[in-house]
């Protein structure tokens, strides 16, 4: 072939990286692993093999973690977790800033060996994954330097258990490691199954840094050794991985007070509007979707272009794919690489193949002779409806539909009971800061895609999971509050005396608070109240699954509080205060009768000033613009979780319920709130101030009856986004377990109360938010 004719064809040259230092590192090892354990390696045992999906050879033999490997390894993490805690913020900086500096020494080593085990091209493991597995390390060895000054009343939570995925072995370790260990936990990891090598080459890397024994501990095996990890006695569990796994996990863990974070599958959509730079769209879609051969929860993997450019746009993206290059992931000219495994191959294939919508495009590249490779794959035409719009494939399959207008695009882009992500491609930047805050998703990309940084936090809602990994809001998975709790003691209502009745003939049965009216209960019944003579004071109706129906309804119908000012929502929690406040003596002396205290006017005084700081935080509670290291703004907006269903607290039974409501609607989300049980006639008594104060229909709505009757239908419901319990009675596993049927977010006692006399608001502010961070790159 002649110079003229190379030029012509522009064809890449093969440019493969030299494979022979993490081959060699291998082999070194004995090509079999045992565990790392109390800072050491424990002798190879039975297990499995690791293989190089690309070729299918083996690379390496690991260990099958035992029950005891795994109890171990958690005592090992107990034992020196103690003393890693106490060693202090800045003295844990140095050992996470000693572990990033070898993560750079070794980085080479690392991109190669990752793309050995996992089949992503080596651009993406040299360029990416690795880079941003040392800024995960130096970016947390800062977070622990400044805990104490700038987290003086956060403590570590003790023994971290956490499993991750295959897509991002080495990435998705430090995005759990850093902050863990930087916070003062201690952690036992368990990599996936396919993806050990990275992981177990990290264990070294801590071993070369001094780590002290016991602070990072990691076992092999399959997803029964993921099973042992989040049955152990450790504090807390977080999770990478399928949905349907975390929502097994979500059950396991239900009622047993280990914190928990999910980060789960995605189905996120890709935006393009007529007036996007298409060229720049299509190449941002190419990442988007067969980056890392499409295995990333927050691919781009729903394509929801504008019906009048539709035409164009596919044909330029045809020909985009018709360039892409798919073979040894060693070579850096290689755009696709393998999938992880013949296994995943299959899933891939098979969802594809039973597909019978839409028109499919493959492009007509040569695959390798062997290994586990997949096709670039476009399926265009569906219909929202359609399995393959709806579910995750988890391969480099791009699936499409069009829209009209910017309000259909909203609308298509949230049909998915997922929500991880989305991408917006718009030169009208007008529009796409319009479109950011419709869409339910963690994470917004205008003009950009799969955009990452240790200061800018990760993660989703719905289907997606909760909690947030990096940034400052990251760290909250990692810490509790400092002092020592208070163990739950239940509060039973009064008896009534043999001869209790009451003086007034008229019934004056409490109604509910349902959409703005007053409600009778669907069931029909009620119940005294009594005070602690055994007089009785009335009787309020007795909620049941229906009324939480109606309640939700009613909640849900409100979403336009949502969408109001912070200005206005202080302006009426203000207003609330005030109404309060004129009716304080009545409202003490109901506290006082039904409670057998002295304290309602203290409680009354109190519950007006909660009113008070929620108003003054309504607009004052921000964001932040993340300093991220690219030419870029991460924007960290303040979201509302959305309809909150709340079991307010027994032994204080005014001021249970305005700690809750107050800061909840400071934020825009609506509340279903089901009053205390023996004391309920503070909350029926108090929605005669809602009404008087401008609160509109639906954002508030109150229930009367037992707790353990609401608590499992609140929980749930699949239109509640988040449940709290402060309830006497320990609802704990009732409320974690149905939760997992839409994984909502929870707050539940576990067995502690709060102490009511204490401000709590800045804990209450932070459930009641989702952080979106929407990234708008800059410059020409």
């Amino acid at each position: 072939m002649t110079i003229k004719e190379k030029f012509d064809a522009m064809d890449y040259g093969p440019a493969p990286e030299n494979a022979a230092e993490a081959l060699a590192w291998l082999i070194d090892q004995g090509d079999r692993f045992g565990h790392f354990i109390n800072g050491a390696f424990t002798a190879p045992q039975d297990g499995f093999d690791s293989r190089n999906p690309a070729t299918g050879e083996v690379l390496a033999t690991l260990s099958q973690a035992t029950q005891d490997d795994v109890d171990a390894a958690v005592k090992s993490a107990r034992t020196a977790q103690p003393k890693w805690e106490k060693l202090g913020g800045p003295g844990r900086a140095r050992f996470l800033y000693a572990i990033a500096r070898l993560l750079q020494k070794h980085a080479r080593l690392f991109a190669v060996l990752e793309t050995l085990d996992n089949g992503k091209p080596i651009r993406e493991s040299r360029d990416i994954d690795i880079p941003l597995a040392q800024r995960h390390f130096y970016y947390h060895a800062g977070m622990a330097q400044l805990m104490e000054s700038e987290l003086p009343e956060a403590q570590a939570l003790g023994v971290c258990g956490q499993i991750i995925p295959w897509n991002f072995p080495l990435l998705m370790l430090a995005w759990k490691v850093a902050p863990a260990i930087a916070m003062g936990n201690t952690v036992v990891l368990k990599p996936a199954e396919y993806t050990s090598l990275t992981a177990l080459l990290f264990a070294d890397i801590c071993q070369q840094a001094g780590l002290p024994k016991g602070v990072v501990n990691i076992v092999t095996g399959d997803g029964a050794v993921g099973e042992m990890i989040v049955a152990a006695e450790v504090d807390k569990i977080a999770f990478t991985g399928s949905t349907s796994v975390g929502r097994r996990i979500r059950e396991a863990t239900a009622g047993t007070g280990k914190a928990l974070t999910l980060e789960l599958g995605g189905k996120s959509p890709y935006i393009v509007f007529d007036d996007a730079d298409l060229d720049s769209a299509v190449e941002g879609l190419v990442d988007a979707i067969w980056f890392n051969q499409g295995q990333v929860c927050c691919a781009g993997s729903r394509l929801l272009v504008q019906e009048n450019i539709a035409d164009r746009f596919y044909t330029k993206l045809k020909a985009r794919m018709d360039k892409l290059r798919i073979g040894n992931p060693l070579d850096k000219s290689i755009d696709i690489g393998a999938v992880v495994d013949p296994v995943q191959l299959e899933t891939i294939t098979t969802l594809v193949a039973g597909n019978q919508a839409g028109e499919t495009y493959q492009p007509s590249l040569r695959l390798p002779p062997q290994g586990s490779f997949f096709p670039p794959t476009l399926i265009q035409g569906l219909a929202p409806s359609d399995p393959l719009m709806q579910e995750e494939i988890f391969g480099p399959v791009l699936v499409s539909c069009t829209f009209r207008t910017p309000a259909e695009a909203v609308e298509l882009a949230n049909n998915s009971r997922y929500g991880l992500a989305a991408t917006v491609w718009s030169e009208n930047i007008n529009l796409a800061l319009d479109l950011a805050p419709k869409l339910v998703a963690g994470v917004v990309w205008i003009n950009g895609t799969n955009m990452f940084d240790a200061a800018a936090g990760f993660g989703g809602v719905r289907e997606s999971g909760f909690g947030r990994e990096g940034g400052w809001e990251g760290l909250s998975a990692y810490t509790r509050p400092k002092g020592k709790t208070k163990p739950l003691a239940p509060v039973a209502a009064f008896a009534g005396k043999q001869d209790s009745h009451s003086a007034d003939p008229v019934d004056r049965t409490a109604k509910m608070y349902i959409g703005g009216k007053q409600a009778r209960p669907d069931s029909g019944y009620s119940k005294p109240v009594f005070n602690s003579h055994g007089g009785l004071l009335g009787h309020v109706g007795m909620g049941s699954r229906k009324d939480i129906r109606n309640a939700v309804e009613a909640a849900a119908g409100a979403k336009a509080w949502s969408k109001t000012t912070g200005h206005l929502r202080a302006q009426i929690l203000y207003y609330i205060g005030e109404n309060l406040s004129a009716r304080a003596d009545e409202f003490a002396h109901r506290i006082d009768a039904m409670t057998g205290k002295k304290a309602g006017a203290k409680e009354v005084e109190t519950a007006i000033e909660r009113l008070f700081t929620a108003a003054a935080w309504a607009d004052k509670y921000d964001g932040q613009a993340h300093g991220v290291p690219m030419r870029a703004v991460a924007l960290a907006m303040k979201e509302p979780v959305g309809v909150i269903g709340a079991l307010c607290a027994d032994e204080a039974p005014l001021l249970g319920l305005v700690s809750v409501m107050a800061p909840a609607l400071a934020m825009g989300n609506r509340v279903v709130l089901a009053a205390s049980g023996p004391f309920p006639l503070a909350a029926t008594d108090f929605y005669q101030v809602l009404e008087t104060s401008d609160v509109p229909a639906g954002v508030v709505n109150i229930l009367t009856g037992e707790a353990t009757e609401l608590a499992q239908p609140l929980a749930a419901h699949m239109n509640v986004d988040a449940v709290w319990s402060f309830s006497s009675t320990d609802l704990a596993q009732t409320i974690e377990e149905a939760s997992a049927l839409n994984l909502k977010r929870t707050w539940v006692a576990h067995a502690a109360s709060l102490d009511w006399s204490h401000d709590h608001s800045r804990k209450f502010l932070l459930e009641a938010t989702e952080v979106k961070n929407i990234w708008v790159p800059y410059g020409e």
